[in-house]
């Protein structure tokens, strides 16, 4: 009598491990560059005194007079914010006498508040910072040229990535003498803005001759993405 083997053999295949898809893994970066539409500027008043009250008096004049001067220049109050408000005892060490070192005296304090600024009209950042300088600020000056708005940036960066990495696995394939596949997986890196290249608008430097010249340059933004191919063997 012959033992029916149909199911066991079914269930054989069943569980027997599936082939496994070749395929292609690659990275590739886009990028595109635009001009900044927007600087963010950090700037601070410091101010000492023999007081900490006339020291917070003496800064606070100068910072409304500062934030004053901002908003007539078209600054709206939510691109204004303090960033750093501090109070810095000052000390005097005396000289050791006998030995004897005494302990440091506080002489005064300083006191610093900073204030982080959005300009949206590039063109006026020159003028507000030479404004605001003989207003009163007198430390700091960073500035960060961005974009409000990067997505149509980094559509075209995304978009130069994705068609990178098609013509880098079709040279793989090639090479390897199989075919390029269809799309299995994509996913994209961490994107960033690089720093602004050093190129001169000339329509700025006109309007800044007569205040801080400001150079604003070209804003690169960068996207990866990672694409997995299946192969045609």
């Amino acid at each position: 009598m012959l033992a029916s083997v149909g199911p066991a053999l079914a269930q054989d295949a069943r569980d027997a491990p599936r082939a496994r898809q070749p395929v292609v893994s690659v990275s590739a970066d886009g990028e595109a560059s635009i001009a900044p539409d927007m600087a963010i500027l950090t700037f601070s008043v410091v101010r000492n005194s023999e007081t900490a009250e006339v020291a917070v008096g003496d800064n606070s004049t100068a910072m409304a007079a500062v934030m004053a001067a901002l908003k007539a220049e078209g600054i709206e109050a939510r691109d204004l914010q303090t960033s750093n408000f501090a109070i810095y005892p000052q000390y005097r060490q005396a000289e050791p006498k006998d030995g004897v070192v005494e302990p440091p005296q506080v002489v005064g304090y300083e006191v610093t508040n900073t204030l982080t600024v959005k300009v949206h009209d590039i063109a006026k950042v020159g003028a507000i910072l030479d404004r605001s300088v003989k207003l009163g600020i007198n430390q700091g000056g960073q500035i960060t040229f961005t974009n409000d708005n990067p997505e149509a940036a980094l559509a075209e960066a995304r978009k130069q990535a994705v068609e990178r990495a098609i013509a880098k696995a079709r040279t793989l394939t090639e090479a390897a003498g199989v075919r390029l596949g269809p799309v299995i997986e994509i996913s994209e890196g961490g994107n960033q803005q690089m720093p602004p290249q050093p190129m001169y608008r000339m329509s700025m430097a006109k309007e800044a001759s007569d205040s801080v010249p400001v150079a604003a340059g070209e804003n690169t933004y960068t996207v990866t993405v990672n694409v997995t191919f299946g192969l045609e063997q």
